[in-house]
Formats: structure tokens, sequence, C-alpha cells
């Protein structure tokens, strides 16, 4: 009774988390102005995503921002994950520390931060990219730290040194040896930087440039809006993302289980 017991809250638990995913999925491929009211099987939705110049423009800002963060905060991330792990235990430990606030931070508390650090004491055009970046990285580079440092507490310290004895220079170990093996943790960050700058809204609407959307700021936009088609359109929109999502994730633990094999 008790394995039933704990399978049917399993089956509760993913139904509570995906179902509504389902559901948004299900409406994408129908003509419905609204859910809730169930019409016809459509691919307007999709049309309308691919071929809206204004969705169109702010997919590809919010694509290559994200990736450009990601890109950033992983060598940050990693960078400080390595030279905080072959410290010693006291920088170690105040590294560490200091990586956790920006975590359990607000986020609109980062945002005006940045906001006040770059316009008001650096004196910089708020309708340019810096802020954002700067502050979207602030918020993704410690999520990278730490899924790259458990990699480095499971890498046999030894490799380095046989690595250094066998004549590499560090830089050359720190390549060949260090990198490869936390590699699914690099990997792992970058997955999680790029979701987090697709995600976030409140730093973004604090330090984006006027003119300029991502997803998540331009869905509270849209919902605010009377366009049926563009509110419609972003059913669509979410239903590619995580479409794209799962593939990855399906990707990664496959890849992950190939290795293990191996």
């Amino acid at each position: 009774m008790r394995k039933y017991v704990e399978h049917a809250v399993i089956w509760l638990a993913l139904a509570f988390l995906y179902l509504p995913i389902l559901i948004l999925v299900f409406y994408s491929f129908t003509d419905s102005t609204m859910i809730g009211s169930v019409r016809g099987f459509s691919l307007q939705n999709y049309v309308t995503l691919f071929t809206e110049p204004e969705l169109l423009q702010m997919m590809l800002g919010t694509f290559t921002l994200a990736i450009g963060v990601a890109v950033i905060s992983t060598l940050l991330g990693t960078m400080g994950a390595i030279g905080a792990f072959h410290a010693k235990k006291t920088t170690r430990t105040v590294v560490e520390f200091l990586n956790e606030v920006p975590i359990v931070n607000a986020d609109v508390v980062t945002g005006f931060s940045v906001c006040i650090l770059m316009i008001v004491l650096f004196h910089m055009d708020k309708d340019t990219y810096i802020p954002l970046v700067v502050a979207q990285t602030a918020l993704c580079a410690p999520f990278v730290y730490l899924s790259v440092t458990p990699r480095l507490k499971m890498m046999d310290g030894a490799l380095y040194e046989a690595a250094l004895d066998l004549g590499c220079t560090p830089t050359q170990a720190l390549f060949k040896v260090i990198l490869p093996q936390i590699m699914p943790g690099i990997t792992s960050g970058f997955m999680t930087a790029i979701t987090l700058s697709l995600d976030d809204y409140f730093i973004t609407t604090y330090t984006k440039p006027a003119t300029f959307d991502t997803i998540s700021t331009y869905v509270v936009n849209a919902t605010r809006g009377s366009q049926t088609s563009i509110k419609t359109a972003l059913w669509a929109l979410s239903t590619v993302i995580f479409v794209i999502v799962i593939g990855i994730v399906v990707g990664m633990n496959m890849n992950s289980v190939k290795q293990e094999e191996e």
C-alpha cells in the first residue's frame, strides 16, 4: 500500500508541474483566442510567430543576449571555481560566501544596484546594453560556479600534478587535464545561464534599453495589450522553448549515460 501511495504522490507532483504546460501546448495548435474556449485545429500561431517582424526581432535579441551572457558567465564562473578550489581554505570560504550572496539576493536589488552603479556613478547612457549584460552576468555566473565546483571535488587531484611532472606547463595541464574532467559541469552551468537569462524579468526591466525587449518583458507587455494574435503566438513560442529544453535535457542525459558506459 505504501508503494502505491508513493507512486501516486510522484504522479500527482509530475501532473502539477507538467499539466499546465501540456495544456498550453494543446492550445497553441488551435485557433482559440483564450484558454478555456476550444476551437478548431490551426497552425496560425506558429505562422504568426515566425513571420511577425516584431516577434522575430524580439526572439533574436533575447537569444543573442542569453548566449552572450552565458559565455561570459561560464568563463567567469569556471575561472572562479578553479581558482577558489586551489586557493587556501580561508580564501575559498570567503569566495564561496560571496558567491552565495547574488543567489539569495532579490533580483530587484541586483537590478537597482547595477543601475545605480552604471548610470549614476559611471554616468553611462541608459540606452546601452552594458548595464543589462553586467546585471545578468552577476545573476548567472554564481550558478556556473556552483555547477563546476562539484566536478572539481570529484576530480582526481593527482592527475594535474602528474601532468606537470610529465612536462606540461600549468596552462597546458589546465586545458588538457582539468577542463576535460569538469566539462559536464561547465556545460550544465552554461545551459543554466542561458535559462536564467531567458527567464529573467526584474533585472532586465531595470537595466535594458527602452527600445529592447526580451521574451520575459515582451510577454508581460503583450498581456497588457490588445493584439490577440500576438498573445496567442506567445503560446507557440512557449511550446517551442519547452520542446527545445526537453530535447537538450534528453540529449545531455543520453550523453552522460554513454560516457558512464565507456
